[in-house]
């Protein structure tokens, strides 16, 4: 227990250090998410700003036995469940080599691609040590070998060390987390936004503006904004946080798949940025409920807001869970576009990430007793 609250406040201050960024505070907002260190099972940094952000505006915050955070708002009419992951693409060392180097337990989808030449971040005991994957140089290299892609079990971590002793003097040891180190940036004074983990820190983004609006503003729902941890390595929190909130409906807020990039096929993904929020309508793990499918698009059009629609294979998302809890759970997908997901530098268009907080706003406030009944209703 002792050892998990330091580890906590460890990270914590690493996320408090980074520099805010210059301009408003929902800017401020996703760079802080984005820059916290938070792979699946370590999320305590992204959790303390969420319940940091989160608790002025909820009557109740609540954890899971998983680490999720719950917080309601409100107390009569249907338990709308608002979903968004904490948890990052990321990895854990796996051990220490005499003379200093340290390999990694990859953790989530990576691509051994993305993995080569990149700079991470490791958090122990002491704090945090910048590591690198190294490469093997191009003058040594056979030429057979120049242009294959290299295998994560033969990657290394590098963190400057002689040897063991001075790897384990820098308070790093097998089991720490490791984060991709790929700061926050606005990319080149446009409304484009680079970081990490945008997948899903953006719509963690997401269900605090809708709370703090929805605070503000009220709703007909007793409405329970969780984020859940886990969600890379197979959407554990999710299925623990909905069986603490036992919801009536689920909206999961995601980063979307965005395939306006050379080379992109139509038939892999249809979504670009700049273009609104996205709908699922089908991914590998769930199937959206097609009257509250209905119900986005009619209320994106009453808003005048923009929204795009698609279809993915190889793609999950919390929302299967939340369906296939409390006997079975009307759900849908609503996305903000993102290009070079599950990578180190991700892009989304900060006028899609405002549109989807203005949807799922509009969304929730319909979502009365009356309208709950209808989607929920299959009597033929």
């Amino acid at each position: 227990m002792h050892t998990v609250h330091r580890f906590g406040a460890l990270l914590l201050g690493l996320a408090a250090a980074l520099p805010a960024a210059a301009g408003d505070r929902v800017e401020s907002l996703l760079q802080s998410l984005a820059d916290a260190p938070g792979p699946s099972g370590y999320e305590e940094a992204v959790r303390a700003l969420m319940v940091k952000e989160m608790k002025p505006l909820a009557a109740e915050i609540r954890y899971d036995g998983m680490g999720s955070v719950i917080a309601r708002h409100g107390d009569s009419g249907p338990r709308v469940m608002l979903d968004a992951h904490m948890d990052e693409l990321g990895g854990i060392v796996r051990r220490v080599t005499p003379d200093g180097f340290l390999s990694m337990q990859m953790v989530g989808g990576w691509l051994d691609q993305a993995l080569v030449d990149q700079r991470w971040v490791i958090v122990g005991s002491k704090g945090t040590v910048h590591a690198v994957t190294g490469i093997r140089d191009i003058h040594v290299l056979p030429s057979d070998e120049r242009n294959r892609v290299f295998r994560r079990d033969e990657l290394f971590l590098d963190v400057g060390a002689k040897n063991a002793a001075e790897v384990a003097a820098l308070g790093i040891e097998p089991g720490d987390p490791v984060a991709p180190d790929a700061p926050f940036r606005v990319l080149n004074g446009t409304g484009r936004y680079l970081g990490k983990a945008w997948d899903d820190r953006v719509g963690c983004a997401v269900v605090i503006e809708a709370l703090r609006r929805l605070a503000a503003a009220g709703h007909p729902n007793a409405l329970y904004v969780a984020a859940t941890t886990q969600e890379e390595v197979g959407l554990r929190g999710a299925h623990s946080a909905a069986d603490v909130v036992k919801p009536d409906v689920g909206i999961s807020i995601e980063g979307g798949v965005a395939g306006d990039v050379p080379g992109a096929r139509p038939e892999e993904t249809q979504a670009k940025l700049g273009a609104g929020p996205g709908v699922f309508l089908y991914d590998f793990d769930e199937q959206p409920n097609r009257r509250f499918v209905a119900l986005v698009k009619e209320v994106a059009k009453a808003e005048h807001i923009p929204l795009q629609f698609d279809l993915v294979n190889g793609y999950g998302d919390d929302s299967s869970e939340i369906q296939k809890s409390n006997g079975g759970v009307p759900t849908v997908n609503i996305v903000v576009p993102v290009r070079y997901t599950h990578a180190h530098n991700g892009i989304l268009e900060r006028a899609d990430f405002d549109r989807t907080v203005d949807l799922v706003v509009a969304l929730i406030k319909r979502l009365d007793a009356a309208e709950v009944r209808h989607l929920r209703d299959f009597a033929p």
